[in-house]
């Protein structure tokens, strides 16, 4: 039976264009095909897939007082994710993002370090960790500044005091040269970690993602899949270890939220009682039916063709 899913971590305004060229900053002004705003951030690109889908799901997180805020709490009502544990701060701005998208679907982003996106901290999730549900997704590891390694071990251990809840974590960029061993206080308590190949390279000084998988179990993680873009993904716990491809057929139009999905689609997976690979494959389904669209939460898009995709992989 699928289980509740709570959320912890950013929403934001996207405001995206694409395809663009270096010549942006030459030329001043240039045509792209797309262009448009939508909401996004890491958890909340998790939250809705994962409403979409079916499951009975809440975003932890904070906003600010302002036209943004009101624009992202109407789209996750619409989407039925419950909005109940966020908080909301008059003193900062929103998080909105500026999106670059270039000819091959990459992404470049313009954050402001002042607004709601890097100023999650313990005090807007510990009040509600006893009400979290049995899967709580972590969805960056880094992205806060104000949730220093302590502070998220002193989350870690209180979401992990209830008997049976699993924690999946995903994480971006380390910030400040951090390395595996800075995070180690915290690995214990992850039941699945998700990075991408270089989020776990710069913490491990390794390259090869097997070698990084096998580091992050050492360090005491149940369960690590490493993210590999158009290589798929390689996943390894204590008892298997293997490889996912990605779906080979998908027509890249923007990688914007693929990493996002791809979690949103392991955790649909495990909440549906699915093995560590078969949770992998449909993260790798779900992530390319997105990176097909602008902008990460084609909910329809995803229902239609990740099945498929999933058994075809």
């Amino acid at each position: 039976m699928s289980k509740k899913v709570s959320v912890i971590g950013a929403g934001v305004v996207d405001i995206f264009a694409g395809p663009v060229g270096d010549d942006i900053f030459s030329k001043g002004s240039v045509p792209a095909r797309n262009i448009g705003m939508t909401c996004g951030g890491d958890a909340l690109n998790e939250a809705v897939i994962l409403s979409g889908l079916g499951l009975d799901t809440e975003l932890v997180s904070l906003l600010g007082v302002d036209e943004a805020a009101g624009t992202i709490l109407k789209y996750l009502r619409s989407n039925n994710v419950d909005v109940s544990k966020i908080a909301e701060d008059k003193a900062i701005p929103t998080g909105m993002n500026i999106v670059l998208v270039d000819e091959k679907g990459e992404r470049y982003f313009v954050t402001n370090p002042e607004s709601s996106l890097r100023k999650l901290s313990k005090e807007h999730i510990l009040p509600h960790v006893d009400a979290l549900g049995e899967i709580v997704s972590f969805a960056s590891i880094f992205v806060s500044p104000k949730l220093s390694i302590s502070d998220m071990e002193e989350v870690f251990k209180k979401i992990k005091e209830k008997p049976g809840r699993i924690l999946v974590a995903d994480m971006t960029t380390a910030k400040n040269g951090e390395s595996i061993e800075d995070i180690r206080p915290i690995l214990k308590y992850i039941d699945y970690l998700i990075p991408n190949e270089k989020e776990a390279a710069l913490l491990t000084g390794e390259a090869d993602p097997s070698r990084n998988a096998e580091i992050f179990t050492e360090y005491g993680v149940c369960n690590v899949i490493i993210k590999c873009g158009k290589d798929g993904c390689i996943y390894k716990s204590a008892s298997e270890e293997g490889s996912i491809p990605a779906y080979s057929d998908a027509k890249v139009v923007d990688t914007t939220g693929a990493g996002d999905s791809f979690v949103a689609g392991f955790i649909y997976a495990l909440s549906n009682g699915l093995s560590l690979p078969e949770c992998s494959r449909y993260g790798c389904a779900v992530s390319s039916v997105v990176v097909e669209h602008m902008g990460s939460q084609c909910i329809e898009e995803i229902k239609r063709k990740a099945g498929k995709r999933f058994r075809d992989l």
